[in-house]
């Protein structure tokens, strides 16, 4: 038997209708503040990554799955979302006819990560993305319509934890700050680290390791190297933050795991899944247009991990199942010919309607109206079918009413709705 490949799932039945949910909640709360949706490929070429996410990060040394095509050029499966919205946003133009645009995207990513509780190497994203707003107050929006995501989701142990990266002419008095004291700790690091604290020291704060995070307990933040704009750009984040009753943590070692962000960077994070405690985070990354071989915008944006979402949403008993409205218990063969008729009429007009085309027994047929969880079921033999009247029964409370199926299909499911609706 062939099975899955490691660090890959199926997302079955019973699970799905919850992942739809979701999607319906972030697809309307998004379009309520002005986004609109772009569908993008799972395939970019190599570069897009190398350039955006950074050469020395885990996920473009160790985590990408990359191979060349027929033509020897290397093409990769997205581990990210952000670098090819960048990429469609400067390919199409988008800022020719507005700079700001708001853009949210669904969909699969692909890293080879060690499998746990809530990480995938075939996982799922929903992002959000703004272009050409460099304001202070836009920061906060995302951050706001973050929190309120959660909340539309029922998902309450979550706590927003931010933190200033500041910009390129912050950033050098802190990492010179960050080596020194690297090196006075040099032998508490992890391997990756030791090596990330050579070619970019601030890498070394995102790391997960135990011995690594004691060892910057007490690093400097680099909130007291800011320059004055961002010290600026950063207070009225959390000016606006506390005026829209947002409750955010200044987390000092909040750095996020890619090279472009810069200034404002946040994550979602929860006592839900153990040391994987992020299940979203974002920030600004008022470079990367530029960076990809686009006009000079500002930018800003999030992913949220779906599938770490799934696991702490209060809704997985929120009754999401896909139950038929009516099974149709049909016995014999001119009742079964003319229920597969009804069952497509029925379905047409919205009426969730199942049958069984077997010819079984009506015990066989009630049982497995019962398994699918059907709200009605529609009986109909040849004796109903010569006396043009079937019955409708109510799985809940038992109730059994007769509907003529004298005149057309038309009337049929007419009468139907009038007795869903009484």
């Amino acid at each position: 038997m062939i099975q899955l490949i490691r660090g890959f799932k199926d997302i079955l039945p019973g699970e799905s209708e919850l992942w739809q949910h979701i999607e319906t909640v972030a697809r309307n709360l998004f379009e309520d503040f002005g986004f609109s949706e772009i569908r993008l490929p799972i395939l970019e070429r190599t570069e897009l990554f190398k350039r955006s996410i950074g050469i020395d990060t885990d996920i473009v040394e160790k985590e990408m799955y990359t191979f060349p095509d027929r033509k020897g050029d290397l093409i990769t499966l997205r581990p990210e979302a952000t670098a090819s919205v960048v990429r469609s946003y400067i390919q199409h133009k988008l800022y020719a006819a507005d700079p700001v645009q708001k853009l949210y995207t669904i969909g699969p990513m692909f890293r080879r990560e060690r499998p746990q509780k809530g990480r995938y190497r075939q996982f799922y994203q929903i992002n959000a993305e703004v272009f050409g707003v460099d304001s202070p107050l836009m920061d906060a929006q995302m951050i706001f319509m973050l929190t309120a995501f959660f909340s539309r989701l029922c998902v309450t142990d979550v706590t927003a934890h931010i933190n200033s990266l500041g910009c390129p002419e912050c950033r050098p008095d802190f990492k010179a700050a960050l080596s020194d004291l690297l090196k006075s700790k040099k032998d508490q690091l992890c391997e990756n680290c030791t090596r990330r604290s050579k070619k970019n020291p601030l890498r070394v704060l995102d790391c997960k390791a135990t011995s690594c995070r004691e060892a910057m307990a007490d690093a400097p933040s680099i909130i007291d190297y800011l320059c004055p704009d961002c010290a600026s750009h950063f207070e009225t984040v959390k000016a606006t933050l506390e005026k829209q009753n947002v409750p955010f943590i200044i987390n000092k070692q909040l750095v996020r795991g890619l090279d472009y962000y810069t200034r404002t960077t946040f994550e979602i994070q929860t006592g839900s899944l153990g040391a994987q405690n992020a299940v979203a985070g974002g920030g600004r990354y008022d470079g990367l247009v530029k960076a990809l071989g686009g006009p000079e915008q500002p930018a800003i944006g999030f992913a949220i991990g779906f599938d770490r979402l799934v696991e702490i949403t209060d809704l997985k008993d929120a009754g999401l199942e896909n139950r038929p409205d009516i099974f149709i218990a049909a016995l014999g063969e001119q009742s079964i010919s003319a229920a597969s008729t009804w069952a497509g009429d029925l379905s047409l007009s919205g009426i969730k309607t199942e049958m069984d085309m077997s010819g079984r027994s009506l015990k066989s047929l009630m049982k497995r109206a019962d398994r699918l969880n059907a709200r009605h079921v529609l009986i109909v033999g040849e004796n109903e079918i010569k006396e043009g009247a079937v019955t409708l029964r109510n799985m809940e409370t038992k109730e059994q009413l007769s509907i003529s199926i004298k005149g057309p299909i038309d009337d049929l499911v007419t009468n139907i709705k009038e007795k869903f609706g009484s």
